[in-house]
């Protein structure tokens, strides 16, 4: 009764909840409001109301089956991303946070056009943060996606610790079908844990603040280690006897420079043969391709676990740069 009171009491009719609730009643959601309530102090009237409210979105199972960086190859891939629109907006949003991109640069060590890039594969430069509604998104995946519900059901429990935590209404944040947000598209745990009041306003708010969402951006990188200076991928220059068998092995470099060229990949620019390095093979539009990503380039991984999607920000960065000084 209490929780069909409450329920009236916010304008849903039984009727509604019928047809368009899965969520409250459930046992393993049932267990999550309990686990709330114990351990974060969230009382249960106001959770069981979010949770009838709170939707299942077939469109977000389907498009999390097949992400663009598991179903797409490299040349398919590079062209959603490696055009004039990115490009050209890369520098206008250079252009227009100049000053605080370059404060972002020297304190963090990350480049200008890395931050830049990173902002414009995810959102366009804040033009694509998502139209799903958070909560909805991040309940469908974590109590209707059991491949990775347990990792979805943590989100959704930083993601209500942070919008109390802000003082924002959970019902009405919207993000990616993931639940990621604002300019630099972060997950709620990652929200909580890199985000930063980069123009000290005392609100950390990469929805609509640039220079919180730069700051943001250059602190995770620094955060995962972005070593400053130093290089991020190369071609590799194939030699006659090869190892195949190290390819596409491993995200985090786990040989060196020196180790992959005995394998029969060169580097195309002489490197400290020394640095940690792996060895890839994308398919683009002239065929193979071989890469010898460092460690910097797996640093650009921590952000998404794809070597599309890293070499996508590494090459948009460049071209970026390029564009920027011509301007």
């Amino acid at each position: 009764m209490k929780v069909l009171f409450l329920l009236l009491s916010l304008g849903l009719s039984v009727s509604t909840l019928a047809a368009d609730n899965v969520y409250l009643g459930r046992a393993e959601v049932n267990e999550f409001i309990n686990e709330m309530v114990q351990n974060h102090d969230f009382k249960a009237a106001e959770l069981e109301s979010w949770f009838a409210s709170a939707t299942q979105k077939q469109s977000i199972l389907d498009a999390i089956s097949r992400p663009a960086e598991k179903t797409l190859t490299w040349a398919k891939y590079r062209k959603i991303f490696l055009n004039d629109a990115r490009i050209k907006g890369g520098v206008k949003f250079w252009q227009e946070n100049q000053a605080v991109l370059e404060r972002a640069q020297q304190e963090f060590g990350v480049p200008a056009e890395i931050m830049v890039a990173i902002i414009g594969v995810e959102t366009l430069y804040g033009q694509r943060q998502g139209s799903f509604r958070v909560i909805d998104a991040l309940s469908t995946l974590g109590f209707d996606y059991p491949p990775r519900s347990r990792f979805f059901r943590k989100e959704l429990k930083q993601f209500l610790l942070l919008a109390r935590e802000q003082k924002q209404d959970p019902l009405e944040l919207k993000g990616s079908y993931a639940g990621a947000m604002g300019y630099g598209q972060f997950i709620p745990s990652s929200y909580r844990a890199y985000a930063i009041d980069y123009d000290q306003d005392g609100f950390a708010d990469i929805w609509q603040n640039t220079a919180d969402a730069i700051g943001s951006v250059a602190n995770y990188f620094k955060r995962h280690g972005w070593q400053q200076g130093d290089p991020v991928v190369l071609r590799g220059r194939l030699q006659r006897s090869y190892n195949k068998d190290i390819i596409n092995q491993s995200l985090k470099p786990k040989l060196t420079v020196a180790e992959v060229a005995k394998h029969g990949y060169l580097p195309v620019r002489s490197v400290d043969e020394t640095l940690p390095a792996t060895v890839m093979r994308l398919e683009g539009n002239w065929g193979a391709e071989f890469w010898i990503g460092l460690h910097n380039f797996y640093v650009i991984t921590r952000y998404n676990h794809s070597r599309l999607y890293a070499m996508a920000v590494w090459q948009l960065s460049q071209e970026i740069g390029r564009a920027y000084q011509k301007s």
